[in-house]
């Protein structure tokens, strides 16, 4: 198959994404690695990455990643529902949709992503114990935190409990200083 084709079917986007952010390939040294880490800060500040870092509360990082956990919700076993949901998060959080799938489990429950080119939101469904799982991570101008009102309204959940991870932070620190960056060990 040609790579063009693994492209599209979503093979070797790794590898492709890393030689186009910074026509590079896998370091094989450290010093290698070093000059990488330079081109790689050249082409965030020359801002031809469409991949945006983001600063949040001061913090420079590759993006915000919510985990919201629904109890005592409904409506968890319809799928249509649930894809709507996953669309509403994506349009309320300004960011751009590229794939959603969504599998239902029988007897109940459902699992899926929707891609975005922001990253991604992940459900995983337990009906029958009235609980969610949703995993929310964007970068760039989203705005992931509007997802849990959007997932509040749609599954009118009990109790929702929501925790923040800022992804990727010692990356961005590294980026946002490429001139006083030191060799990663």
């Amino acid at each position: 198959m040609e790579s063009n084709a693994l492209f599209e079917l979503g093979m070797d986007l790794e590898a492709r994404v890393a030689e186009d952010a910074c026509g590079v390939a896998e370091p094989r040294s450290t010093t290698q690695k070093e000059e990488n880490v330079s081109k790689m800060a050249s082409a965030v500040y020359a801002d031809d990455r469409l991949d945006h870092f983001i600063q949040k509360e001061g913090i420079h990082c590759a993006g915000a990643h919510l985990i919201i956990d629904l109890y005592d919700a409904e409506r968890l076993d319809d799928l249509h529902h649930v894809e709507q949901a996953l669309r509403t998060c994506v349009d309320e959080a300004g960011a751009t949709l590229l794939h959603i799938h969504l599998h239902p489990f029988e007897p109940t429950g459902v699992s899926g992503v929707a891609v975005l080119a922001e990253s991604h939101i992940s459900v995983h469904t337990w009906p029958e114990a009235g609980y969610a799982a949703f995993d929310v991570f964007m970068c760039g101008d989203a705005q992931p935190e509007k997802c849990v009102e959007v997932l509040r309204k749609a599954f009118n959940p009990g109790k929702t409990a929501v925790s923040e991870l800022l992804r990727g932070r010692e990356v961005a620190d590294q980026l946002s200083k490429p001139h006083t960056m030191e060799a990663a060990e």
